[in-house]
């Protein structure tokens, strides 16, 4: 419960704009920025929080040490940690991040430093984003093997209790499987599916942003790489393709002398986790008992807009707005897709020990061990709904030819406007953060 109103709070003041007072909140409930590991979640939200207030070195030190905690966990399994879990349930553990938070941290610490003019340091953060994407696979699949380890070995150690207590054993594959369960779930989870997958565990805004940078430095080959693979994934986006040719052309030696300015809007806020309880029927001593699981469910959120005007001409003709260009939640839907089956594999583990631990305690202690086991049953059955909240919904592009004046007008659809100033006769990129509508419109200038 402390959790989620720590969740509910962060979320408030972050999605009005308010950044210092959100990562204020974070760092002083948990000690400050030299907390440990255990607290990756906070220093996440903090850093994204102190990363809007453009407060860029803080924010680059604080994800620093969730790089930090990534290593740290990267050393334990996360699937075999989370079986030890089950007399409790998955909030016993420590967040321990997901992959795509991973790829978002070297995405916002590249993003940082281009910003401080550190071009040296920024591309080693966007390689180290790209090459999380490639590894990220090879992880899970490692993770799916030793799951299935891991459960042969809590079998095993079912197996021999239940022996020890005279006490039927439990058939946990049996369990898991039973066609039955599948069939309630989908039902309950009907949306699970309802997205089109990216590539696995590939974010197409941390490409794109690559493919950009690498531009930004002459480095072609990798520019048109990239942009080539964001091309694949995002489809008829106007930006995107032009952006292609560009670094297609600049290969070919054809550079052009048109300036232009690359506007990027992030756009909302990303999805929350909600629990779901279900009633599934269970295989214990060769009888179906019906008992309560808890699992996370994905809540989406709005966006602040659904694109916003660059230079707000009087004319719609006129008009440019940003596009499409990647969708945070399918990047977490992928990934919270691939994860469902060891998070329901984990919860009917942990509804058939404690209904074992039911039976034992009304073998030996009758009526009071009966409820005592109920009352630890209900009490224990609780979803992990932690999740990077600071995340946006949606990422969205735009491009322009450099103004004459120097002055970018970005226009909301409620007509708020702000004028921004970029180098007239230099390559630019104005980076715009709207949680929420009508809520505080942060942005900045890098130079390319």
């Amino acid at each position: 419960m402390s959790a989620r109103k720590e969740l509910s709070h962060f979320n408030a003041l972050y999605s009005q704009g308010q950044y210092v007072e959100a990562a204020n909140f974070e760092l002083k409930k948990h000690g400050g920025e030299k907390a440990g590991p255990s607290n990756l979640l906070q220093k996440l939200q903090a850093a994204a929080a102190l990363r809007y207030a453009k407060q860029y070195s803080q924010s680059t030190k604080l994800f620093d040490e969730c790089e930090d905690a990534f290593k740290h966990y990267n050393e334990k399994s996360r699937a075999g940690s989370s079986v030890v879990s089950v007399l409790v349930n998955e909030t016993a553990l420590d967040y321990r991040g997901e992959e795509y938070d991973g790829i978002m941290v070297n995405t916002y610490k590249a993003l940082n430093f281009w910003k401080l003019g550190e071009k040296d340091l920024a591309r080693i953060e966007f390689n180290r984003a790209l090459d999380r994407q490639r590894r990220a696979k090879e992880r899970f699949a490692k993770e799916i093997l030793k799951m299935k380890e891991d459960i042969a070995k809590k079998q095993a150690e079912q197996d021999a209790k239940a022996k020890k207590d005279k006490a039927p054993s439990v058939n946990i594959n049996k369990a898991v499987n039973n066609p039955q369960i599948g069939k309630i779930l989908e039902k309950k989870y009907s949306n699970l599916h309802a997205f089109e997958a990216y590539p696995d565990f590939i974010n197409p805004f941390t490409t794109y942003m690559a493919g950009l940078f690498f531009m930004s430095e002459r480095d072609y080959s990798n520019a048109s790489t990239l942009l080539m693979e964001t091309y694949g994934m995002v489809g008829e986006n106007p930006f995107v393709i032009d952006d292609f040719a560009k670094a297609e052309h600049a290969l070919d030696g054809k550079t052009t002398q048109n300036k232009c300015v690359w506007i990027i809007f992030e756009n909302g806020l990303g999805p929350v986790k909600e629990e779901l309880v279900v009633y599934l029927p269970i295989i214990y001593a060769n009888k179906v008992v019906f008992t309560g699981i808890a699992l996370p469910k994905l809540k989406l959120r709005k966006g602040a807009y659904p694109y916003i005007y660059v230079n707000g001409q009087s004319s719609d003709k006129e008009k440019i707005r940003t596009e499409p260009l990647a969708s945070m939640e399918r990047v977490v839907q992928t990934e919270f897709e691939k994860d469902y089956t060891g998070i329901l594999t984990r919860a009917i583990i942990s509804a058939l020990m404690k209904v074992s631990v039911q039976h034992v305690a009304v073998k030996k202690y009758g009526a009071p061990g009966a409820l005592a086991g109920l009352i630890y049953q209900v009490a224990t059955t609780s979803a992990d709904i932690r999740i990077w909240t600071a995340l946006p919904k949606d990422f969205q592009v735009a491009k322009i030819k450099c103004p004459e004046n120097g002055l970018v007008t970005i226009t909301t659809l409620e007509g708020n406007k702000i004028e921004v100033k970029v180098p007239a006769s230099e390559c630019s990129l104005i980076y715009i953060k709207i949680p929420k509508a009508g809520a505080n419109i942060s942005y900045d200038v890098l130079k390319l």
